[in-house]
């Protein structure tokens, strides 16, 4: 049995001020995404390559950022599902967009690298090897046509 959730965004963009709308390739990348029920938009723009502004976040960030998140809470839930005691988790990922000449693009791959700090150093091999699990749980891991790899490391304190 599955159960169906479903997620609302909305997306608001203009002409800005003074902009010159006599060049359809001189419009701005910038734009308002709004979550339901959340109280802060997020700004957001095109990545620098592709004409936007790189002090906000983008579409490839984004997507980054949602699997590092749901990877960490999926880790997280295994390992309270194995009684593992995680004092930090931290990831600095990685992934990689092949623009092809017609413009189009995609993902080829994303590298997590979660350093994770545990209590018991009887769990160091178990702690490593969950990170497999989590990503089979991984919401955002599953909706992905691109290979996720893992270089996790585990420390005790």
């Amino acid at each position: 049995m599955s159960i169906k959730h479903t997620f609302k965004a909305n997306v608001n963009w203009t002409v800005n001020q003074g902009e010159s709308t006599q060049n359809p390739r001189a419009f701005s990348r910038n734009h308002e995404v709004l979550i339901d029920n959340k109280a802060t938009s997020l700004h957001v723009s095109a990545a620098k390559p592709f004409r936007g502004d790189d002090t906000l976040y983008n579409p490839e960030d984004l997507l980054l950022s949602a699997l590092i998140s749901c990877h960490m809470m999926s880790y997280l839930y295994v390992c309270a599902q194995n009684n593992i005691e995680v004092l930090s988790y931290t990831d600095n990922a990685e992934g990689d967009l092949e623009v092809n000449a017609s413009g189009s693009g995609s993902f080829k791959t994303v590298r997590l690298k979660p350093v994770v700090t545990i209590k018991d150093v009887n769990q160091k091999e178990l702690a490593l090897s969950l990170h497999k699990e989590a990503n089979s749980l991984c919401f955002i891991a599953n909706s992905c046509n691109f290979p996720i790899t893992h270089d996790a490391l585990v420390l005790v304190k």
